[in-house]
């Protein structure tokens, strides 16, 4: 279609296209829009940068009041949701033509409870006198050149620079950044954090989600959420700085591997404690324990412990296929599979780690699916 040129007077190939292509990525990121006529969307960049309905609608579970105002709109699709939790939203966007799209669409989606301004959000809220019950960012973590930022004051708008106008318009913030921040510096710099929401989605960590409350000074909650396929993984803990003395056992019959929000929190010492799970080491990322347990992440049965020797290993193992996994191991997957002459696939696990005792050993297991663990998904509390 492209190359043929566009079929309708007024609009181009290149606009048409770039409807084709927004309408493909909603499919499974945003099917209310992708399953309701006349939905415009915004080009690619806008669009993967952009919530997914998802964790839009796990982010408005969280809140709730009378008025919200977002000074990052965007595509709106956070404003969308947050709009069913709240009388009255207040959508900004800098973007004229973003600005257009969202509008155009929350009419057709019949959101009537949206007042939309064009313009800097934060500019919008230094004029305005009206108080909120909460404020809801997203800032951009693009510079002036494309290129992706990652701490706070590099993003547009500067968070901590702004902090203080936000406090004064409101008593509750919600700010979204990116997965790569740093707990521990986000903390520092915001001052004022409760809680952190770390979601994943299919154990992708998209995105980080700080509420900050005016004045608050006390413990800082650790909320991780992985919506996956088959289940949801939930664990809730309190910040703490040490985690240095976490249980340790060399391997049990069951082996765990944390889900990717929990390698985030970096919370191992709570884990095991709430899991009654030991690590196999103080830099070994695997838990272990002799009854199952419920946890937040994969888990293993283990067939055999081995002794990491190449030439033992080819003798006890005698596999083609096998899933391979290292934690805390001086050798890389690739270079394990041209030494063993193992290929990728199969129903074997290996586990090339370090146990309590320094040694190099090769775990040898199986996994246990979700609808074969004898205890129920449910969430974990502090």
């Amino acid at each position: 279609m492209i190359l043929k040129g566009s079929p309708f007077p007024y609009i181009s190939s290149q606009e048409i296209g770039v409807q084709i292509s927004g309408k493909k990525k909603a499919k499974f990121k945003l099917p209310l829009w992708f399953n309701t006529q006349n939905i415009l969307y915004p080009p690619n960049l806008n669009l993967e940068q952009t919530s997914s309905e998802k964790t839009a609608k796990y982010k408005a579970s969280l809140i709730s009041g009378d008025k919200l105002i977002d000074l990052t709109g965007g595509f709106g699709i956070d404003s969308y949701f947050f709009a069913e939790k709240f009388s009255q939203l207040t959508y900004c966007e800098l973007n004229p033509e973003l600005f257009a799209i969202a509008t155009h669409n929350f009419k057709i989606l019949g959101a009537e409870n949206i007042n939309a301004f064009q313009g800097n959000g934060i500019e919008f809220l230094k004029k305005s006198e009206e108080h909120f019950d909460w404020i809801y960012l997203d800032p951009s973590r693009r510079d002036e050149h494309g290129g992706k930022v990652f701490h706070l004051n590099q993003c547009t708008p500067d968070i901590p620079k702004n902090l203080e106008l936000l406090f004064e318009r409101s008593e509750n913030v919600m700010l979204k950044t990116s997965p790569l921040l740093d707990l521990k510096a986000g903390i520092i710099e915001l001052k004022q954090v409760s809680e952190i929401h770390i979601v994943a989605v299919n154990s992708d960590v998209k995105e980080l989600l700080w509420i900050l409350k005016k004045g608050y000074q006390g413990e800082v909650e650790i909320k991780t959420i992985d919506f996956q396929k088959s289940e949801t993984q939930q664990f809730d803990t309190i910040f703490r700085n040490n985690q240095s003395e976490v249980p340790l056992s060399l391997p049990l019959k069951y082996i765990y591997e944390p889900n990717p929000v929990i390698m985030k929190s970096g919370m191992f010492r709570e884990l095991a404690v709430q899991t009654n799970t030991f690590k196999l080491h103080s830099n070994t990322h695997l838990f272990t324990s002799e009854t199952i347990k419920n946890f937040p992440g994969r888990i293993f049965e283990v067939f055999d412990i081995v002794p990491f020797n190449k030439k033992l290993l080819k003798q006890k193992l005698k596999l083609k296929k096998a899933n391979i996994t290292t934690r805390n191991f001086p050798k890389s997957v690739e270079v394990l599979r041209q030494e063993l002459k193992i290929s990728e696939g199969g129903n074997s696990y290996l586990f090339f780690t370090t146990n309590l005792k320094n040694e190099k050993i090769v775990l040898v297991c199986v996994k246990i699916s979700a609808k074969t663990q004898t205890s129920n998904n449910e969430d974990f509390n502090r």
